[in-house]
């Protein structure tokens, strides 16, 4: 079992969903970032997903797309990422998931980046744009660094995919409630159960639900037919109308409280 793992099997024990909470690592800055990360643990995130920046991104919408040129202005890197994970490590035990593209893994080296990510403190890590049909080498060195590998499931994917993603996926299973890129809605699409109950066929490790989650409300609908609900754009967005203000450190934690609320199911 993983400490992701580990969160799931909490939850459930409680009946209710597990909250995962993504912020894009450097937006504003890294030391906002770091101070941010422990206090969202504290307000009822099981699990916080780190949003890599990088200039090209595959699955991003315009809010999560516009803070990851922050944090690249503001001189986010990959080891500058690493050395703050480390920081709020050593405060902080919450489950941590990398979700990034490719590319920066790549340009790092798969085996250098898997194990200073996992040295750091990181328990997964979701590449974003790598297929599962060509993820075999990834995950290899992910596993043997004790690192669980996520994947996304959407609306479209076939059942031999998903079949695949199940099997590959460790920590949990990462459903797209609609086909496009990230960004909050005003409601969740109707056929979301039925997405749901396909991967349940193929199955048992945790489903969490993202791509347009952003209210109670709907973090309390996700919960009553998944095993978890990924809030990104909404904090993200929060955070950007703040602008590094100090009050940051009451809004977004009072915001993820109120989220967290939403998970216990009826």
């Amino acid at each position: 079992m993983s400490r992701i793992s580990d969160a799931f099997a909490n939850a459930r024990a409680q009946d209710r969903g597990a909250l995962v909470v993504y912020i894009t690592a450097g937006d504003p800055n890294l030391g906002v970032t770091r101070e941010l990360v422990p206090l969202i643990a504290r307000a009822g995130a099981d699990v916080i997903e780190l949003g890599m920046p990088y200039s090209d991104p595959v699955a991003d919408g315009p809010t999560i797309q516009a803070a990851g040129q922050r944090a690249l202005a503001a001189g986010a890197t990959v080891d500058g990422i690493l050395a703050m994970v480390r920081t709020i490590r050593s405060r902080c035990d919450v489950p941590l998931v990398f979700m990034t593209c490719y590319n920066p893994v790549l340009q790092h080296g798969l085996e250098t980046f898997a194990a200073e990510a996992a040295a750091a403190g990181i328990d997964g890590v979701l590449i974003s744009d790598l297929p599962p049909e060509e993820a075999g080498p990834w995950c290899e060195i992910a596993w043997a660094a004790g690192l669980d590998t996520i994947f996304l499931a959407s609306p479209t994917t076939p059942p031999a995919r998903a079949r695949l993603i199940a099997d590959l996926a460790r920590g949990f299973v990462y459903a797209v409630a609609r086909a496009g890129v990230t960004g909050a809605q005003a409601e969740l699409p109707p056929d979301l159960p039925e997405l749901i109950g396909r991967l349940r066929e193929v199955t048992d490790k945790p489903i969490a639900v993202g791509f347009g989650i952003s209210t109670p409300a709907q973090v309390r609908q996700v919960c009553e037919v998944a095993d978890g609900a990924i809030v990104g754009s909404a904090v993200v967005k929060l955070i950007e109308e703040m602008g590094g203000a100090e009050d940051i450190f009451y809004t977004a934690p009072n915001f993820v409280s109120s989220l967290a609320a939403a998970t216990r199911r009826a």
